[in-house]
């Protein structure tokens, strides 16, 4: 446990993420606490920088005495050489999504994988995962991928516009889980008759990548599907399975429970995920049924 603050400063670095709702999660969670809590976005493209000022940024914010940062696309893979030490789950993934700033160390972890995989359980706690599908070889899909090996699928193909990206992801969760059948996909019809479940890892679905990432009449119960997209929560593809009868999990809860992980870890105070759940609900106008299924 680390020493109770009054006050603390933390902060998000990526490219493009001035919508993101980690700092309204991160603030209204650290006031519930009694701790005067600010969260930054730490833009690549507002301040007109690079993935190579990564350290930089890091070395900047340490001097301002943050308590952490968050960190997403394009630097999960990129901040890895500029830590003091990484957990056991992050260095197994080769991605870090949270950095924790004490006593002059730089700690890497992971909470994208694990806030997936809670959010799965709330709102599919009895999902079939014999035989999943994946779309989407990046920095989520690395996540997700490990989120469902860890939870027991047996079998899990991988689908990437990048044919080359899923080879090498289907390689590394092959070496990480040799008890499961990891391989990286070539046809997804057959696939897809095959699965019990469908992870979308892409950014496709989102308000600046409309459309779906596979025809929709490949959409048949049992199957079920679920999404890394929170913006929007419904998503087309959430929309399309609902349609045709699938049951879904929407993005709202690896984005709830990734900052769940994160302020702990940050902080050292425990979270209300209850709360955080209520938040981002309200944030994002999500309805009491939808709220319902992540509780």
């Amino acid at each position: 446990m680390l020493p109770q603050r009054k006050e603390a400063r933390a902060g998000l670095i990526g490219f493009g993420i001035q919508r993101s709702l980690t700092p309204a999660m991160h603030m209204r969670e650290g006031r519930a606490h009694g701790l005067a809590y600010s969260y930054e976005l730490i833009d690549l493209h507002e301040r007109k920088k690079t993935p190579d000022d990564l350290e930089a940024l890091i070395a900047e914010v340490e001097a301002r005495e943050f308590c952490g940062l968050n960190i997403t696309y394009p630097c999960k893979q990129l901040v890895l050489p500029l830590l003091t030490e990484v957990s056991d789950d992050a260095r197994r993934l080769r991605a870090v999504n949270t950095v924790v700033l004490r006593d002059g160390k730089r700690i890497g972890h992971n909470t994208d994988w694990s806030g997936f995989a809670e959010g799965l359980r709330r709102q599919l706690p009895d999902a079939d995962l014999t035989s999943v599908v994946q779309i989407g070889a990046g920095g989520a899909g690395a996540a997700t991928a490990f989120a469902v090996l860890k939870m027991g699928t047996s079998k899990l193909t991988i689908f990437d516009i990048d044919a080359n990206r899923s080879v090498e992801l289907a390689g590394e969760m092959a070496r990480l889980f040799p008890e499961a059948e990891v391989m990286a996909g070539r046809y997804l019809e057959n696939a897809m008759a095959e699965a019990s479940g469908l992870v979308h890892a892409t950014p496709m679905g989102m308000d600046k990548h409309p459309g779906l990432p596979l025809p929709a009449e490949l959409l048949n119960p049992p199957l079920w599907v679920a999404d890394v997209v929170y913006f929007p929560l419904e998503t087309a593809l959430l929309q399309a399975a609902r349609r045709r009868g699938c049951r879904v999990a929407n993005g709202g809860g690896m984005a709830v429970f990734q900052a769940v992980g994160a302020f702990g870890l940050f902080t050292g105070l425990v979270p209300d995920a209850q709360r955080m759940l209520a938040h981002f609900a309200e944030l994002t106008g999500t309805d009491e049924i939808a709220l319902a299924r992540l509780a």
